[in-house]
């Protein structure tokens, strides 16, 4: 039985190399993904989440935050204290703080006066999001200062990303986008062709069982796209010069889970889908809409109405997303995703279970 299921594997492997117009697909989509999200795409963003560090509170810092407020580009968080600032931003709950410096109105006076030129405001900005970046530094340099105030008075730090570049932003979310397309149309196209030719019959005549049969058919394909994510991760770094911060080691595993949760959803379609055309409408139209629009690849989540905020809650792409960011561009080792993780391992276990079931209440 166990000399079967290699076999299966050798076969199915076999026809997946001879085929080289699905190769060369394969490997060519994530490459050309890559360079364009990685080079020519760039988004804008609202809603930025800001927290104020203030240590003297007074009337013009209270304006200026009240201002803040009234904005349509911010929402204001509250006060937080110096020693905050490090923790909200790695948490994802702020996306800029604005830090005034003691003393800010006697100060602010001296430099109307021509005493110092010392800055006055600091603005500290997660730039892991280059666009939430953009945004924050442009307006907030605008509402607090005034466009002819002296510059002086402005410093902005840029953590995570200091050079701004959006590629940052965008491989990360490509990532999650390829895997889940490449992987769901390769397994389900795969399975519901042995079907469409009658072939699938002629496995399950085979002493192996049918379980066997679909994972020995899985394997190939976990496979290559082992090999697609060691190309990515390649491009990210020496392409696109992606920092990898994390760890290599926490980003390949976690991407581990991610390609099986991928084929999961590709043996899930097949279950559902009686052609190959099918299949392939399913895999990769059905799917590329929810993942582009509510994963965070394009758009930020907190920038969503609140039922798609919801609704995106569903979406395995961007819990993977999410954690990629953190462990590529913030540096956050793989237990510092812990959440995402396990969002991943829940939804994998469920969605193959459900396949596996469906999958064999079909063959009775």
């Amino acid at each position: 039985m166990k000399n079967n299921f290699w076999q299966f594997v050798k076969k199915e492997s076999l026809h997946i190399i001879r085929d080289k117009r699905t190769m060369l697909v394969v490997m060519l989509i994530p490459v050309m993904l890559m360079v364009l999200f990685g080079f020519a795409i760039s988004t804008e963003v609202n809603n930025i989440n800001v927290a104020v560090v203030a240590p003297d509170r007074s009337n013009s810092i209270d304006d200026a935050v009240e201002t803040l407020s009234n904005n349509n580009y911010f929402t204001f968080c509250g006060y937080i204290t110096q020693e905050q600032i490090d923790e909200k931003l790695r948490s994802g709950e702020v996306s800029a703080v604005i830090v005034f410096t003691p003393d800010y109105d006697r100060k602010l006076s001296q430099v109307a006066a021509g005493i110092t030129s010392a800055p006055l405001i600091q603005v500290i900005v997660d730039a892991s999001n280059v666009n939430t970046a953009n945004s924050a530094t442009a307006y907030l340099q605008n509402i607090l200062l005034g466009k002819e105030s002296k510059q002086s008075m402005f410093e902005t730090r840029m953590l995570f990303n200091p050079q701004m570049k959006s590629a940052y932003n965008f491989v990360p979310g490509i990532m999650g986008f390829i895997f889940i397309l490449v992987c769901a149309m390769m397994t389900s196209v795969s399975i519901v062709r042995e079907k469409e030719t009658g072939t699938m019959e002629v496995l399950l005549a085979s002493p192996a069982r049918p379980i066997k049969i679909i994972f020995a058919k899985m394997i190939p394909y976990f496979a290559i796209s082992c090999i697609v994510l060691i190309m990515i991760l390649l491009l990210a770094r020496y392409l696109l010069e992606v920092p990898m911060s994390g760890g290599v080691f926490g980003i390949f595993t976690l991407s581990l889970l991610y390609l099986v949760l991928s084929l999961s959803l590709g043996l899930f379609v097949s279950t559902i889908a009686q052609t190959q055309i099918a299949a392939l409408l399913i895999s990769a139209m059905v799917m590329m809409m929810p993942i582009m629009m509510l994963s965070g690849l394009l758009f930020p989540i907190e920038n969503l109405p609140l039922f798609f905020q919801v609704v995106s809650n569903i979406i395995p792409a961007r819990w993977y997303i999410d954690a990629m960011r953190k462990m590529m561009i913030q540096g956050a080792p793989l237990i510092a995703v812990w959440k995402d993780s396990v969002i991943l391992i829940g939804m994998t276990i469920i969605i193959l279970a459900i396949s596996l079931k469906k999958f064999n209440n079909k063959l009775e």
